[in-house]
């Protein structure tokens, strides 16, 4: 009512003002039961008031209105109280802790300006505005005199000693954090924490100001905070230096020195704290201080030589690291080390090999990902501000009075984390003590990057895992705990070894050809006098030349020396002296092997004889469509390093594919050898000869071939034709051997002999028995044939000699005073110009003697015009049905169905289907009795049957009456 009077009186302030509205609607919320909007509104308007008086720029003096403050918000909690029960202010606390809170801060700032927080208590100043502000309180009102405890009462004992402040304050302190921390407000608790630890710390008691700053640094850390974070860490290290706490000040002047936010010269001075620590300890040796890498470097990347980071036994590793100082000085470390455990792994030798063959990093170097920010969750990675406009309006005349920003996603940003650890608890990085470490001494760390090598030489093999980054600054010593990602490098000792291989894709037989030896010492180290001793094959020769040289290469293939290789040969054993080596290098050197060529291979129906086979091992392979025939040669070889031998495998091919054919003309007989090139080279051949190896008196071998020497090509054939006479009757059988010279055909001549080829082969029937003629005469009246009109063929057959050996079988058939044979004979035309009209086929007895004739006559028409090649003439033996071949019941002897047989095993190329011809009937292939045994035929050796009229035309003209013509040019 006093306040209602003073504006009746137009006497009251703005705070007269604004206390008279709010009291009258306080009693009318009490009346309506809602304390707790009193609380809210007690809130708003305290917040109001003060923000108000700034803005109008009221004069008031210093502490007065933190005395207001502080008592509405008393106040209000005593009215609140005084209305509601312990149960339902426990169960509200949310709606009051706020008013709680505001009156603690009011009553810091009230401790803070009279004095009553500093180390030496309030001086004459602070005692005069003391008095100043409790004379400026008045008389306490009526109705709270004689209450005991009322908020008037708290304040003015508050600001009466430094004792009863420390009391009301910490009381007001705890009862906040505790309510905070009671409806789970902790980010909010750690913030008041954080005032008491400023008081605590003015009061000179560390001890109890450590916790409260330790848990507003975890709340910064959590959500991001930068520049409180490095705020509270300055407390934190005064702290901790008031404590004596030293790991734990020396790791947050660490992370203070390497602090961004903070001046240069503030850097300076909390690194300038760990170096003076450092040389103050350095004489006297005694624990440890092991602390955090990343705040005082960062590992950027690594770097191996060699780069495949796999070294011999004995060999040197460069490990090369790039660190980059975070302090703001340059900091002397006595060492840097880097911990490498050691393991063996099961089947050692075999995976460096193959890290020596495949296993290779980019350039060698590793690189880390940089530092992580040190807060669990920075602003960066929490979500953007969803931010939003508020307006109020009043709803009388709806002008607006309150505008502001609302944060629409704050229970996101604010979210509760207490599960993040604080970076500020000591390390707990223990030093790995392992007799493998890599060391560096005295290093001096500029800020920025800085490179170190390390290196090492390797002594055991096995797998070796960098696992520590240390540096020593004194008894300092700052730890990355971890590399990652993951860094290894392999140390191995490899047996020696010996590899021969071609320098071409594939070795030819018969041309001195480049083998490629390689050594590889491993960890034997090759001494002069040492050599290796090949065993000589027969058919494989090791030539040596003056002029060759041996390289030695080091493990990294670096060119070391190179020296003469001599090559020595006996008739067992080829010796090759090695030049003297270290270990872990290799020795590379060329040598030239001819193996000595043996009978090509074969194709076709040519048989082979006397084909020896060398001290190696014959087999087919594909290549490029053509059957190759390739040797196989073994050598072993005794080095010097082993008791053992290694037997090593050259494979050659041969070039050439050799086939031969006999050819007749009538009587006379020749034979036909073809060579053809199954390599990719060029050759010249020479000198070609065929000799009887049977040592005929009476046969001549009279070459037809005129050129010396003939250029063969790639995948071509040459033909060499020699004719044989005889001066008497010809040998049931002859054996020959051809052989021809060659080599590469280029300008350069090949200062070794090479061998020439040999082929050897047997040849028979040599004997011609039948000669058959065939002729086509034209139509009666006509002189030339037409196509469409029947024409008469006549089929001479002549017997040429009289009985002989090749006579001798089930066809021959011994009359009175005559021997006689039946033959079987056919008319075929594969190139279907002809029909064959009525029989095409027919079986005669033939007698067995000299310049006996049949003759058989047909008809045959002409399909179309030009000049057409006669009809095909076959001649088979007629076997009857009851001989001992046909007594078998087999595929090949026996026949039903109006089908003939012939001997497969005699004539593979016969075919059966072309015995048909177009429009011709087989009169004898008919039977009575089907199924029956029937005769066979036997094709005639090639050479016995002699075809007088191949290659013979007859001109055909087209009929006068055709439309269309249609003319075959052959």
């Amino acid at each position: 009512m006093e306040k209602r009077g003073l504006i009746q009186r137009q006497e009251a302030t703005l705070l007269d003002l604004r206390s008279y509205l709010f009291s009258r609607q306080c009693t009318l919320l009490l009346f309506l039961q809602r304390p707790w909007e009193v609380a809210q509104r007690a809130l708003e308007l305290l917040h109001g008031c003060v923000q108000e008086l700034k803005l109008l720029e009221v004069s008031v003096p210093p502490g007065a209105l933190d005395c207001w403050v502080f008592l509405s918000c008393l106040e209000v909690l005593q009215r609140i109280e005084g209305c509601c029960d312990r149960a339902q202010i426990d169960s509200n606390i949310a709606h009051t802790v706020g008013l709680w809170s505001y009156a603690t801060e009011k009553l810091k700032s009230l401790g803070y300006l009279c004095g009553l927080v500093s180390e030496q208590g309030p001086n004459s100043e602070d005692l005069n505005r003391t008095v100043d502000l409790l004379a400026g309180l008045g008389a306490e009102r009526p109705e709270t005199a004689n209450t005991a405890q009322s908020p008037y009462k708290k304040l003015k004992e508050a600001l009466s000693s430094v004792e009863a402040f420390e009391k009301h304050y910490l009381d007001l302190s705890h009862a906040t954090i505790e309510m905070y921390t009671s409806i789970g407000r902790i980010r909010s608790a750690k913030f008041v924490g954080k005032d008491l630890a400023e008081f605590y710390m003015r009061k000179k008691s560390p001890q109890k100001a450590e916790i409260y700053l330790q848990g507003a640094l975890k709340n910064y850390l959590a959500e991001g905070w930068a520049l409180p974070i490095t705020h509270t860490r300055k407390q934190l290290a005064e702290c901790q230096k008031h404590l004596g706490q030293i790991e734990n000040y020396l790791q947050t002047s660490s992370l203070l020195a390497s602090d961004r936010h903070l001046t240069g010269n503030e850097r300076e001075y909390f690194c300038r704290e760990i170096l003076s620590f450092a040389s103050q300890q350095a004489g006297s040796p005694g624990h440890k201080i092991v602390l955090p890498m990343h705040s005082f470097a960062q590992l950027r990347d690594l770097h191996f030589t060699p780069s495949n980071a796999v070294v011999h036994v004995g060999g040197v590793l460069s490990v090369e690291i790039t660190v980059c100082s975070q302090m703001p000085v340059p900091v002397h470390a006595e060492q840097i080390a880097i911990n490498v455990h050691f393991s063996i792994e099961k089947n050692n030798y075999r995976k460096t090999a193959e890290w020596l063959t495949k296993h290779k990093t980019a350039n060698g170097i590793v690189s880390f990902p940089a530092e992580t920010s040190p807060f669990p969750t920075s602003q960066n990675s929490l979500p953007a501000l969803e931010l939003c406009e508020m307006f109020e309006r009043s709803p009388s005349d709806n002008s607006l009075h309150t505008t502001g920003i609302i944060c629409k996603n704050v229970h996101v940003l604010l979210r509760k984390q207490e599960s993040g650890a604080s970076l500020e608890a000591p390390s707990g990085a223990a030093l790995e003590a392992g007799a493998h470490v890599l060391k560096c001494t005295a290093v001096t760390l500029e800020p920025g990057p800085n490179a170190i090598t390390f290196r090492t030489q390797a002594k055991e093999p096995g797998t070796y895992t960098l696992r520590q980054l240390c540096a020593s600054v004194g008894p300092v010593w700052f730890v990355l705990p971890h590399i990652y990602p993951l860094v290894q490098y392999d140390v191995y000792s490899q047996e020696p070894q010996l590899h021969v291989e071609p320098l071409a894709d594939s070795l030819l037989a018969g041309i001195p050809q480049k083998v490629k030896f390689t050594v590889t010492t491993g960890h034997y180290t090759v001494k002069n006098g040492d050599s290796l001793q090949l065993s000589n094959v027969e058919a494989m020769l090791i030539l040596g030349h003056e002029e060759n040289r041996a390289v030695i290469y080091s493990n990294m293939r670096e060119k070391a020396s190179d020296a003469a290789l001599r090559v020595q040969s006996s008739d067992k054993v080829t010796s090759i002296s090695l030049p003297a080596a270290p270990a872990y290098h290799v020795i590379e050197f060329e040598l030239e092997v001819l193996s000595l060529p043996s009978a090509p291979a074969t194709g076709g129906e040519s048989t082979v004889l006397g084909m020896t086979e060398p001290h190696g091992k014959h087999k087919d392979t594909q290549k490029g469509g053509h059957c190759m025939a390739t040797m196989d040669h073994k050598v072993s070889i005794d080095c010097p390093w082993s008791i053992y031998s290694t037997v090593i495998s050259l494979t050659f091919s041969m070039p050439f594919r050799t086939t031969h054919s006999l050819l007749s003309s009538g009587t006379r007989k020749y034979v036909q050898v073809c060579v053809q090139n199954l390599s990719e080279l060029d050759f010249q051949l020479s000198d070609s000869h065929l000799v009887d190896t049977g040592d005929s008196t009476d046969l001549q071998l009279i070459p037809l071939n005129t050129e010396s020497e003939q250029r063969i090509h790639s995948r071509q054939a040459v033909f060499f034709v020699w004719e044989l006479k005889w001066t008497q009757e010809p040998p049931p059988s002859l054996h020959c051997r051809f052989s021809v010279g060659f080599s590469p055909a280029s300008e350069e001549r090949l200062s070794v002999s090479l061998k020439p080829y040999t082929y050897e082969f047997q040849v028979d029937n040599f004997l011609t028995l039948y000669s058959v003629r065939a002729e086509i005469s034209p139509p009666p009246g006509t002189e030339l044939c037409k196509t469409g009109s029947l024409c008469s063929l006549e089929v001479s057959i002549t017997r040429l000699s009289d009985l002989s050996d090749a006579d001798k079988d089930e066809a021959l058939t011994e009359r009175e005073d005559y021997f006689s044979t039946k033959l079987m004979y056919e008319v075929v035309d594969n190139s279907s110009n002809w029909a064959v009209c009525g029989k095409s086929s027919g079986v005669i007895s033939m007698p067995v003697a000299a310049r006996a004739t049949h003759r058989v006559h047909m008809e045959v028409m002409p399909l179309f015009a030009g000049y057409l090649p006669l009809p095909d003439v076959r001649l088979f033996k007629y076997l009857p049905h009851h001989s001992a071949h046909s007594s078998q019941l087999d595929a090949d002897s026996w026949i039903e169905n109006d089908s003939l047989s012939v001997d497969k095993h005699v004539d593979d190329q016969l075919d059966s289907g072309s015995v048909q011809s177009r429009g011709s009937t087989r009169s004898v292939a008919s039977s009575e009795h089907k199924g029956l045994p029937m005769p066979r035929l036997r094709a005639l050796p090639p050479g016995q049957a002699f075809n007088a009229s191949a290659g013979t035309q007859v001109l055909v003209i087209p009929s006068q009456d055709d439309h269309v013509l249609e003319v075959s040019v052959t």
